[in-house]
C-alpha cells in the first residue's frame, strides 16, 4: 500500500481570472501548484502567502503520496478518494509528474488520517 505524508502548515486554494499572472510571491514559495484554463487560473499555495484572488478557500491540510509514482499505476486517487468519501471527507486533488497531493479541510485532518489508516495507507 502507498504511504502518505502530511505536509506542514495550512494551504489556501485561490481562483483568479484566466488572464491573471501567477504572483511573484507564489513563484518564490517552496510549494505551489497552478492550473490555467480558458475559464480560470487556480493556485494552491501556503496560506501565509498573500494573493489578490477573486475567490479563495483557506484552512486546507495537504497529504502527499510518497513517490515517485509510475504512470502505469492505476486507481491511486480513486482509492484515497474512496476511503475519504466513505468517511464523509471531501478533497481537492492535485497531481504532478511524480506524485499526487490530496487536500482536506484542516478540521478534518485527524478523521482523514484515521480513515486512510483504516484503509491500509
Amino acid at each position: 500500500m502507498l504511504t502518505l505524508q502530511v505536509l506542514d502548515g495550512e494551504f489556501t486554494i485561490h481562483r483568479l481570472s484566466p488572464d491573471s499572472a501567477i504572483p511573484p510571491q507564489v513563484l518564490a514559495s517552496d510549494f505551489f501548484t497552478a492550473s490555467k484554463t480558458p475559464d480560470e487560473l487556480s493556485i494552491v499555495c501556503r496560506s501565509g502567502i498573500e494573493v489578490a484572488s477573486e475567490k479563495s478557500s483557506s484552512g486546507w491540510a495537504c497529504l502527499k503520496v510518497l513517490g515517485p509514482l509510475d504512470f502505469s499505476l492505476t486507481g491511486i486517487l480513486s482509492g484515497i478518494a474512496g476511503a475519504l468519501a466513505g468517511a464523509g471527507i471531501s478533497i481537492f486533488a492535485v497531481s504532478t509528474y511524480d506524485t499526487d497531493y490530496i487536500l482536506v479541510n484542516s478540521d478534518k485532518l485527524e478523521a482523514a488520517t484515521r480513515a486512510l489508516a483504516a484503509a491500509g495507507y
